[in-house]
């Protein structure tokens, strides 16, 4: 009896170490299988081939519109955050269009993606930059050099047919602290590796020369600053140049460990009339060390270092692909718009990741900055808000709902975007955000000045006209003016502005919001309003204008919902509910002179259907319940700060 049991228990134990084994075996098989093989392709080229993309209506291509030079300022429309084919996280996931195909693109040229399906936006963008990681510079030139060393080739064979597992190596080799480059140990050689990560920059530099054509379309030239964090985290910046006079070498995190030696070494290469600007963004997945205390390293910022960073980042990028890095609602906040693409839990201690901490988000970044200010005298995150795509199609500006076709080759076409269950989810993701600026003409200086001013504002790919001002001098005759823009400015200031608290009277803010011609009318208008009190930053949400002459509820700063039923089975857009423009002159009547301030305005339109929904009308699958099937667009001002 004694032996039988023994022997079943041997049985079981090896029946363990056989399943673990075969675990372990098929584990690293997926790991190192191609993410994608030929077959694969052309399974996915004829799948791609059936999708029917008449299953609902679809804007035609419109031309651009020439702006003449406006003293009250043109809003212009664009993307900061490209990545083309130079980027690797791009290339290896079969993007092969260069910076020339990308700000073609931006000008409407379309594109067919790698399974053939058509990538266009519906009308041009204003500007553009490329912003390909610096990290990589010099890859291509690296795998093109007639003296490769065997080390090399084995990179650029990886490469050219990458596995999950390779993407995860060179992840981790720039999480690593110090960051190791892998290119770098493959070819060997200091000298030959700056002259190709030179080739590379000149690359896009003339490339945003050839296409820059000043009043029509702006292309700045810029690169992205990747440190990247454990668990999928980032910690990333582009660098958005003024001009043609930039420095001779773009740093990446390998000459740069952390954002503090990044801009001291922008400063002393950048010589006039050279100009940057340095815009973070992906806050939502950056565990909390976007708004730290602390660089990436745990050091903490001294006043000298908040002031390095106050000069060199006036705005943030607040709104992409990766989601949605405006608020939670989970530290002092109460508002359910937080969660529009925002997928992360609340972190339950420091140094959590795959979560929100208290220093991820830019809404509590601008209440950070205020309670800063307090001991140093200044405000470091005085903020300015963009969104941007930050996609690596080359498709920049392609921010559409009914245009998404993943945020890379890999993930598509329709069936692979929607399949909850595809190895790279991509139903957390979102086409992304636009970049708006307000500026009296279309060049690179009236629109770099115009970002150094804050007053921009982010979209969610909408493209909404939203002005924002706010003064002491505001009267209700403004609402009734033949030129209240030209009033707003003469007696305010407009978005992003910093003006001095008044003892004698309430602060008045001027917000006028027009549809998007294309697509849904609009639903409300917010005021967001941060304050100090007893030395503790405060917020609260209030709806200002609610179309259909809704009612604001005195006690919840609410109106009651429209109640938009969207048709899913065919996305057709409602005109018939919500406003075409909303205006309104708002007085805050809570307003105290001894408290700092800021407001920014937050306007949401009608909902539409999501993505997700338009791949499944394409594949004719029916609508998971894994994520939302409808969309409410928005767009948000940069801040106005009374102190």
């Amino acid at each position: 009896m004694f032996m039988r049991k023994r022997n079943w228990i041997i049985l079981g134990l090896v029946a363990l170490i056989c399943i673990f084994i075969a675990g372990y075996l098929y584990l690293q098989s997926y790991l190192n299988a191609p993410l994608l093989t030929k077959e694969d392709i052309e399974k996915y080229k004829a799948i791609a081939a059936q999708q029917n993309e008449e299953a609902f209506l679809q804007w035609e291509f419109q031309e651009n519109r020439f702006k003449e030079k406006n003293e009250l300022k043109n809003v212009y429309f664009g993307d900061l955050h490209v990545h083309s084919s130079l980027s690797f996280d791009a290339y290896i996931f079969n993007t092969r269009f260069d910076p020339d195909e990308s700000y073609a693109f931006a000008r409407g040229k379309p594109l067919l993606n790698m399974y053939g399906e058509t990538m266009q936006i519906s009308r041009p963008l204003d500007f553009a930059a490329i912003t390909d990681h610096a990290e990589t510079f010099g890859l291509h030139e690296a795998c093109a050099d007639p003296e490769i060393s065997d080390a090399q080739v084995y990179t650029c064979e990886r490469l050219e047919s990458p596995s999950f597992k390779y993407f995860m190596e060179l992840r981790e080799s720039s999480v690593a602290r110090p960051p190791v480059s892998i290119m770098s140990e493959a070819i060997g050689d200091k000298e030959k590796e700056e002259r190709f990560i030179k080739s590379t920059w000149n690359k896009i530099i003339d490339a945003a020369e050839r296409h820059n054509d000043p009043g029509k379309f702006t292309t700045f030239i810029a690169y992205e600053y990747s440190p990247t964090l454990p668990d999928g985290g980032y910690n990333h910046r582009n660098v958005i140049f003024k001009n043609n006079t930039v420095p001779d070498k773009a740093f990446s995190l390998f000459d740069a460990h952390t954002a503090l030696d990044l801009w001291k070494k922008l400063l002393s290469s950048c010589n006039y009339p050279c100009e940057f600007m340095t815009i973070p963004h992906n806050s939502n997945r950056s565990w909390g060390v976007a708004f730290a205390n602390q660089t990436i390293d745990g050091d903490d910022y001294t006043e000298a270092d908040w002031a390095l960073r106050d000069k060199n980042e006036p705005i943030v990028e607040m709104f992409q692909i990766k989601g949605n890095s405006e608020c939670s609602t989970f530290f002092g906040s109460t508002d359910e718009e937080c969660n529009v693409e925002q997928v992360y839990p609340k972190c339950e201690k420091e140094g959590d990741t795959l979560c929100i901490q208290p220093t991820s988000m830019v809404r509590d970044a601008l209440k950070r900055g205020m309670e800063l200010e307090q001991e140093l005298g200044f405000n470091p995150m005085d903020l300015g808000m963009i969104g941007s795509s930050d996609t690596h199609n080359s498709n920049p500006g392609d921010t559409e709902e009914w245009d998404y076709r993943g945020q890379s080759n890999v993930v598509a076409p329709a069936m692979v975007r929607i399949n909850e269950n595809t190895h790279i989810p991509q139903y957390i993701n979102n086409p992304g955000g636009l970049a708006a600026i307000w500026a009296r003409e279309n060049t690179r200086d009236d629109l770099f000045e115009a970002m150094e001013n804050k007053e921009v504002y982010a979209t969610s790919g909408t493209r909404i006209e939203l002005r924002f001002f706010g003064g002491f001098n505001y009267s209700e005759s403004l609402l009734s003016s033949n030129e209240q823009i030209n009033f707003a400015y003469e007696n305010g200031s407009p978005m992003g502005s910093t003006i001095e608290h008044n003892q004698d009277k309430a602060p008045s803010f001027f917000i006028s919001a027009k549809k998007d011609p294309i697509d849904a009318p609009l639903d409300k208008i917010q005021i967001i309003k941060g304050w100090m009190e007893n030395g503790k930053a405060k917020e609260e949400v209030m709806d200002v204008v609610c179309s259909e002459n809704r009612k604001i509820n005195d006690n919840s700063k609410r109106c009651k919902s429209l109640n938009i039923k969207v048709n899913l089975k065919t996305c057709a857009i409602d005109q018939d509910r919500g406003a075409d423009e909303l205006k309104v002159l708002w007085t805050d009547e809570d307003y105290s002179p001894d408290q700092n301030a800021f407001y920014y305005a937050r306007v949401i339109q009608n909902p539409t259907c999501r993505w997700t929904t338009y791949d499944s009308l394409r594949t004719g699958q029916k609508i998971s319940k894994a994520y939302s099937s409808t969309m409410a667009e928005m767009a948000w001002s940069s801040p106005i700060w009374i102190k």
